[in-house]
């Protein structure tokens, strides 16, 4: 019984793997389940056993991404407002999105796509429970900016460096330390 629940879990996440691999090589709109189906040379009806619809898979996909992100908004409630706890977010984070990183890239090729769907919008709605934890509300106006550059420069930095030459471990503690000179900037009040 045990061995049958995890080959399901492993079909599942091949089935994400290659649908994400799809939607990203030809956009979503032109991926068919057929095409999935094809790749991960199974039956259509082997695929609908774990998903009914391209978007149940995209979903699902979401679903996997939000999870650590809901766990760092649960843990980012229950500790003190400090600059620590700000760059242990911040950390965290880095550590998701590199995680996550096809189905970052699949976002931002396919836009219009993700605005569509609503794990688009509960994804944007995540985001900002994320800058709420970063930022002060009574904070300056450069420091409240600089609070949400550093959670969305690492957003930018995943796809504007994906082309520069260089190791990507190397490039995402880069991002990181750029976030983290940002949050560390806003939460340090210079005195008069």
């Amino acid at each position: 019984m045990g061995a049958s629940r995890q080959q399901r879990g492993h079909t599942r996440q091949r089935i994400q793997d290659v649908a994400l691999e799809l939607f990203a090589e030809q956009g979503y709109e032109k991926t068919s389940l057929r095409e999935i189906a094809e790749r991960l040379n199974v039956t259509k009806a082997a695929l609908y056993y774990h998903f009914k619809t391209k978007e149940d898979i995209l979903i699902s996909l979401f679903q996997d991404l939000t999870k650590p992100m809901d766990e760092l908004i649960e843990w980012g409630k229950q500790q003190p407002r400090t600059l620590e706890t700000k760059r242990e977010i911040l950390n965290r984070y880095s550590a998701a999105l590199n995680d996550a990183a096809p189905l970052f890239r699949f976002m931002q090729e396919n836009q219009a796509t993700v605005r569509d769907l609503r794990s688009g919008e509960d994804f944007k709605d995540r985001m900002l429970r994320m800058v709420d934890l970063l930022r002060e509300p009574d904070a300056t106006m450069t420091d409240q900016v600089r609070c949400v550059t550093a959670l969305f420069s690492m957003h930018a930095g995943m796809f504007a460096l994906r082309d520069l030459e260089g190791d990507p471990e190397e490039k995402r503690k880069a991002v990181l330390e750029v976030a983290m000179e940002l949050i560390t900037r806003a939460n340090t009040r210079e005195e008069s």
